[in-house]
Parts: structure tokens; sequence; C-alpha cells
């Protein structure tokens, strides 16, 4: 059985893949999204932008909470599908939403029909058709494979959604700096090249036919340009002898940095980033401004398609969080590490997780140090914890 198989086997999605009925929606814009042909990942720039966003959210931890569908959510601790861990899992729907601007995430089913994970796909184009009242998701692949999951059932997270009510817009605002990009890197090919090759230029005497200066073109070229010459003779019928110089464009400095830029703030990250050299505060504000954004929509997004309006409710859901403090400079986790144990407010295996150490036995208790005092509303202070 292939992948496509084990993820859409259900045989009610085949009812909707004859569904013709376009879902209507408040805008004029059809609800459909379609690939874009402009590759963007096949940038080393941009793969490196988008690499610098997944692989720190690929770091997310997820967590299931509540007590609805207690089989699915042992399967989903263990990872979200059968071939995929959580990492891999994050990375990849992270990957497909920044070059598409459109992440699906489609429940999985075993031969029995119960959900055994999610799965983010890549189709080729998606619709929004209407199905006995409801509206799904009609997906058509490379190969020409086509299904349908229902709206409801599906986690779809999208970027720079504006005109259209359900699908983010195509990347078609990029395309300008693609171009330069491509251009810069067509500059530099042909300058190499051209630096490696010697054109010349000369004036030919005592030759008036046509047919005798293309004669004696073929007599120069085959003794000295045969077998990738290697030393030029001229005879004395060669006069105004040149060295050709070509110069080929190639984007200058100042304009590369744009580019660079133009990039950086398209996908939300910058030099240090992607050299990994962010931390503390330059890292807090990449981790508010992307990662933060990423989990709240893949948390919200996926909780509204595995649990139901009332089992939400009652307190089922996902939660994608990270660990901020790790990312902190040494100095800057042992300041945090000793006013947070010395208050209470962490326990030390808390404070061991910032230091990327194991959990110790007795190391969930909190501890406040002595000279610590409680104030009531009259301003009259006692010592916490003072022994009678």
């Amino acid at each position: 059985m292939s992948l496509f198989e084990k993820i859409f086997s259900r045989p009610q999605i085949n009812a909707a893949q004859t569904a013709n009925t376009v879902f209507k929606t408040l805008t004029a814009y059809e609800p459909v999204f379609t690939n874009w042909n402009g590759a963007i990942y096949e940038s080393e720039l941009v793969r490196s932008a988008i690499d610098a966003r997944a692989r720190h959210i690929s770091k997310l931890k997820v967590e299931i909470v509540g007590s609805a569908r207690p089989s699915l959510q042992t399967k989903l601790r263990l990872g979200p599908n059968p071939w995929q861990t959580w990492s891999a899992f994050l990375y990849r729907t992270e990957t497909i939403l920044s070059c598409k601007n459109n992440a699906p995430i489609v429940p999985v089913y075993d031969e029995d029909l119960n959900q055994i994970g999610i799965y983010t796909v890549v189709p080729d184009r998606c619709k929004i058709v209407e199905y006995n009242g409801e509206p799904w998701l009609r997906y058509e692949f490379s190969r020409g494979q086509t299904a349908a999951v229902e709206l409801r059932k599906t986690a779809l997270l999208t970027r720079f959604q504006y005109k259209n009510d359900f699908f983010g817009s195509d990347n078609d605002a990029l395309n300008e700096t693609m171009k330069l990009i491509h251009l810069q890197n067509q500059g530099i090919k042909e300058a190499v090249k051209n630096g490696s090759s010697f054109r010349f230029l000369a004036r030919l005497n005592n030759f008036n036919k046509p047919e005798d200066l293309k004669k004696e073109a073929t007599r120069f070229n085959e003794n000295n340009l045969r077998d990738g010459g290697g030393l030029l003779l001229f005879p004395n019928t060669y006069t105004d002898i040149k060295q050709i110089q070509s110069t080929p464009y190639t984007v200058d400095e100042k304009q590369m940095h744009q580019i660079r830029t133009n990039v950086f703030n398209y996908f939300g990250v910058n030099e240090d980033i992607l050299q990994n050299k962010a931390y503390g505060d330059a890292w807090s504000a990449f981790y508010e401004g992307c990662v933060e954004n990423f989990a709240i929509m893949f948390s919200e997004a996926l909780t509204r398609s595995l649990f139901s309006e009332r089992e939400r409710a009652a307190g089922s859901e996902v939660i994608a969080t990270s660990n901020r403090l790790q990312y902190l400079s040494n100095a800057d986790k042992l300041a945090v590490s000793a006013q947070m144990a010395d208050r209470g407010i962490m326990t030390i295996n808390e404070i061991r997780q910032i230091w990327n150490l194991p959990p110790v036995e007795g190391g969930d208790e909190r501890t406040i140090r002595g000279e610590y005092y409680t104030v009531d509303e009259n301003g009259n202070s006692s010592k916490e914890g003072q022994a009678e």
C-alpha cells in the first residue's frame, strides 16, 4: 500500500472527489491555491532562510492535554504518524508553509478507520468544494491522484492571508528579488568563465577575398586552438593585435546587501539566525516573531481539527511549547537560575532543564531563602518560614 493510500484510505473521501460545487466565500476569489512555479526553495539564500526557521520550530515540544480521545492521544504522544518524529514533522510542516504559504495537515486512519495520526501534504492544487452541505478540501497531486478531506478535520496553516478567506497568498511578491538573485549568480558564473579565457582582435593584411579569409581562419584555429591550444603564433600578416577585455556586470556589495535584506525581511530572519550566532535578546526577538507565532497557529489549528467543541470546552487541546531560557547566555542563565530558585518560582529540575541537564531525584521541590519576609496590608512583616 502506498503512502497516498495509507493517508487517504477512508471510503467516504472518494465521495467528495467528484463534487463540482465550489464552496462560496465572502470574497470574489475562488477558494483555490496552487503551487508557485518560481521554485524559491532552489535558491541557496532562500533555502537557508527557510531552513533556519524550520530548524528552530522543529525544537517545539508538542503536548496533548485533556481526556478526550485517549487512544489517539497515546499515539500522538509517540509521534504525529507512523513514519515521522515530531521534530521531522514540524520541520517539514514549516518548510511547506514557507514555500507554499499553505500547509494542510490531514488526519491519518488505519484499516478500521480509526485515526492514528496526522500528516502534512503538498498538493499541486487545492480547492474547497461543498458536499452534502459541508465544505471539503479537494487535493490534486503531481501524479494525477486526487483526494478530499473535510475542512473541519484539516488543520490548515497559512501565511500572507489577505484576499482569500481560507488560503494564503502566493509568493509573487518575491519575484523581483528572485530575478536579481538569479542574475547575480549568472553574472558571477560568466565572470569566472571569462576570467579563464583570452580573446583577441587583429587586422589581417593582404587578404581581399572572403574565401581566403575563411581559409586563414581555419588554418589559424587548427594550428593554435586545436586540443586546447596553449601558445598563439601570429604571422606578420596580422597587425593591430589587441586582447578583448570583457567585464561582466555583477551586483555590487551594497546592492547584494539589499537583496539579502529583502529575503531576510520576507522570511523574518537575519544573518545571526542563519549562522547560529543569535542568543539572549536577539534570539528572544526571533522567537517572538517567528517560532511563537507558528506555535500558536499550529496549536490552535490542530486543536480544532482533532477535538470537538465540547471536548475543547472540557480542556482538551494541543500545545506546542519551547523553553526560551535555554537560549540565554551562560551569564543570563546563571542569573535566572539563582533568582528563580531563591524565590521558589522554579524547581531544581526546572533549573536543570535550562542547562540541558537531566532531572534528579527530589528535584521537583521548591526552595525559598530564609531571609524573605511577608508584609501584610498594614506594613507589618514577619519572616516567612521562621521556626517558632
